[in-house]
């Protein structure tokens, strides 16, 4: 999962509100950082490997000079952690062009080939970014034209969408025409455009448009591109022939900051219902637990902790002090560090604990050896009874489309029933959310969508051709990869 911005202004140079913008997505990846900007006739570029405030720390990476710009900060599912991996990536044939990607390509390994033996492209890096660009790139000088028009840009962005498979969101500058975002043809990945004055932004979240005084556009649709020309003109376009909006569950659970809203449905109050379902299945399954305290393990799943004790009728407590140095540890690189950093990262206040039978609600639980630790400390600090809840269902898949879920062994919940996790985490009870439950949570949002990417507790991919062969090559890549 990555973070992306793509930013227009009349005038202005943009790659300071970019750097604002990046800032406010940081939580969608914190391994790089990169800002591109165009000014008509050069494009500017500066990434390395940090968050935003470590990349750019120096005014010379900060003066990037263009009133058009895109900007990056990523979190790797593909390829390693290497500068070479940063983006935006640039390509300067048929014309400049510069892409900063969020999700993943299923046929990334097909459409190197295909490009290998039809362009003689070679790729500098692992990145299904690089792919796409030059995919993109190929498409684009295939094309007959004296200058370059939106009309050119669309139709190499169709054969693009007849090509890729996978869920992607994506920004680009194209020289001469200015910049052009779309999105998969599931919307699985999500993309939004604000507008304030004269200026656009497009953004992964809509809080990054609110916290810099963007008014919300809307979201760019499932199939769909946009492009803001270097005049500041917009134009639409549909440029894939199928399309089944799925966008993906994971990001109402996690991924998203709760004063977002993706495809009109609030991010906060998906949580909310999440704590609400949760609550009345506690009342009807589990009745017969004597439960003193609803206590959250920050910072996502304090929304649903609330409705849980609420529905409850139980007092709702914060049991634990989080270190706000110390980065989300479902997105740091390698188990080592994640275990290392939730020790450092939350600490238990005994008076919440001790002699106390206690609810932890949590957002999920993906590899478990969080919630192990958690229950450790809480133990550790004379809790009687340490029961555990989850606001979503057991994560039993890998994930395909940009989520760091991609090797089945480091999941807790496959092949195993509920009560061989309870007895791995040590949890006295172990309760999770039901399914229907949690795609009712996002639906009530918005009813015009009926389904969505939530192959992580159910296998079932929405797009691409995903055979179990496809599984088991992508987990022992990632295996030889660590």
């Amino acid at each position: 999962m990555c973070g992306i911005i793509g930013l227009y202004h009349p005038t202005e140079n943009v790659s300071g509100e970019i750097y604002d913008a990046l800032i406010q997505v940081q939580h969608r990846g914190q391994d790089a950082a990169g800002i591109a900007t165009w000014n008509s006739k050069k494009l500017s570029l500066h990434k390395e490997l940090g968050v935003v405030t470590e990349v750019f720390k120096t005014n010379e990476s900060l003066g990037l000079e263009g009133n058009v710009g895109i900007g990056h900060v990523r979190y790797p599912t593909a390829g390693c952690s290497d500068v070479s991996e940063a983006q935006p990536f640039h390509s300067s044939n048929p014309v400049n062009i510069c892409l900063a990607h969020n999700g993943t390509l299923t046929n990334s390994d097909e459409m190197k080939k295909f490009l290998l033996e039809t362009h003689f492209c070679q790729l500098n890096t692992q990145s299904d970014s690089e792919v796409l660009l030059n995919l993109f790139a190929y498409e684009l000088s295939k094309i007959n034209f004296d200058v370059l028009q939106n009309s050119h840009v669309f139709e190499a962005l169709k054969r693009v969408y007849e090509r890729c498979e996978g869920g992607f969101a994506v920004t680009m500058i194209v020289g001469g025409v200015g910049l052009v975002a779309f999105r998969d043809s599931n919307g699985i990945r999500p993309l939004v455009v604000g507008k304030k004055d004269e200026s656009f932004m497009v953004a992964s979240e809509s809080s990054a448009l609110s916290a810099l005084g963007y008014e919300f556009e809307h979201d760019i649709d499932p199939g769909s591109a946009i492009i803001i020309s270097e005049s500041g003109v917009i134009e639409k376009s549909v440029c894939a022939e199928s399309i089944s909006h799925s966008p993906c569950l994971f990001e109402f659970v996690y991924f998203s900051r709760p004063d977002s809203v993706i495809d009109s449905i609030s991010v906060h109050k998906s949580r909310l219902r999440m704590g609400d379902f949760l609550g009345d299945k506690i009342l009807r399954d589990y009745s017969h637990l004597e439960i003193d305290a609803v206590i959250p393990v920050p910072d996502t799943s304090r929304t649903s902790a609330m409705q849980v004790a609420y529905k409850l009728g139980v007092k709702y407590r914060e049991g634990f002090i989080k270190n706000r140095y110390i980065g989300r540890t479902f997105i740091m690189p390698g188990q080592n560090i994640r275990k290392r950093s939730v020790a450092h990262k939350l600490s238990p206040i005994e008076i919440e604990f001790k002699n106390k039978n206690v609810l932890l609600v949590d957002d999920s639980i993906v590899r478990g050896n969080t919630s192990k630790k958690i229950v450790e400390m809480v133990r550790k600090q004379g809790a009687n009874n340490v029961y555990f809840a989850s606001a979503a269902p057991p994560v039993r898949y890998q994930n395909v489309y940009g989520i760091d879920m991609p090797a089945t062994k480091e999941l807790v919940a496959h092949g195993k029933t509920v009560e061989e996790i309870r007895l791995f985490i040590g949890a006295d009870e172990l309760i999770y959310q039901d399914i229907e439950d949690l795609r009712m949570a996002a639906h009530i949002g918005n009813t015009n969508i009926t389904s969505f990417e939530d192959s992580v507790f159910t296998g079932k991919y929405c797009a691409g051709k995903i055979s179990k062969e496809y599984l088991s090559q992508l987990e022992n890549n990632r295996s030889s990869k660590k």
